[in-house]
């Protein structure tokens, strides 16, 4: 490892400051990962990158480097092109982590921050770190907290946004507080320059997300959509409840009128049943009444005989 810090460089203040940017405190929950950028000047583009842990830059110990096979709790890539490496912690423990890049015959430069690990709710998270929008479209990100201080939206090593509205790197930002829990961050008319790492900040946490804004095809849509992130848990369940009643009622209404249908249907088959009984039981009568009235002639016969021997 090396930690061949002059005392020159010490004393003057010169060990790298500001030759690497990240993060100062993020937090996470329990079990969850956590990745980090480190943004890093073009001089260092070839040299060796790493993630140290512990408190003093001179005591750290080395848990992640370029060049190395990634670990079950850490990996790390570098993009020289955006001189940006990452890292990513599993299984993270709560303490402190070093950016650093090596230097040979000098210090080693890196900024520290701190990670804490939380069973209950983080202070500062969202719900991706990675995100995916088109040129000219939109994204939404929600910021969920835990915690108090000033919302922010910033570049890594760029500007930040304060205000409810405003610009950033010729893109429209938008942030708004929906509650005391979360706030939500639209960027509008999106560029392909856009795409890098940006930072959601709430008070001293910050919480890293990267954008990717991919160019429009001929078979994409352009017109501009926002973000499944900018719709809340409390949000979706509005829409879903309406939306299951009303499914619940249609199908209601169907089975209802489907019911009907079968007892209209058993109800006329019913009646031409009954129908056809009645027209034979009719046939039957009439024909008795013939067998009747042919009996009666010989009535009248036997009448005239009976006439004939009183005389």
């Amino acid at each position: 490892m090396a930690f061949q810090i002059s005392f020159f460089l010490i004393f003057t203040g010169l060990t790298g400051i500001d030759s690497l940017t990240t993060v100062s405190k993020v937090s996470v929950k329990y079990g969850q990962s956590i990745t980090i950028p480190c943004l890093y000047d073009a001089k260092y583009k070839n040299h060796v990158k790493y993630l140290c842990q512990g408190y003093e830059w001179s005591s750290c110990t080395y848990a992640i480097k370029t060049g190395q096979p990634n670990s079950q709790r850490f990996s790390i890539s570098d993009d020289k092109k955006q001189r940006i490496f990452t890292v990513t912690i599993k299984q993270a423990e709560t303490g402190y982590y070093w950016c650093n890049v090596e230097i040979d015959n000098w210090g080693d430069t890196g900024e520290r921050f701190h990670l804490s690990v939380t069973t209950g709710t983080p202070s500062l998270y969202v719900d991706q770190q990675k995100l995916t929008a088109f040129e000219g479209g939109s994204i939404g990100i929600i910021c969920r907290h835990s915690n108090s201080g000033q919302n922010k939206w910033c570049r890594l090593g760029g500007p930040c946004e304060t205000k409810s509205s405003g610009w950033m790197d010729g893109t429209q930002v938008t942030i708004t507080s929906k509650s005391n829990n979360y706030f939500t961050v639209e960027m509008s008319g999106l560029k392909t320059e856009n795409s890098g790492w940006y930072l959601c900040v709430r008070g001293d946490h910050q919480m890293p997300v990267h954008l990717t804004v991919n160019k429009q095809s001929n078979s994409t849509s352009r017109t501009p959509t926002k973000g499944n992130e900018l719709m809340s848990a409390g949000e979706l369940h509005m829409i879903i409840i309406p939306l299951s009643l009303l499914v619940f009622l249609v199908m209601t209404t169907l089975l209802m009128w489907f019911l009907l249908r079968k007892y209209k249907q058993r109800r006329a088959e019913a009646t031409t049943t009954t129908t056809i009984e009645e027209e034979v039981t009719y046939s039957t009568v009439d024909h008795t009444s013939k067998t009747t009235r042919k009996v009666q002639p010989k009535a009248e016969d036997d009448k005239v005989i009976y006439s004939t021997w009183a005389q």
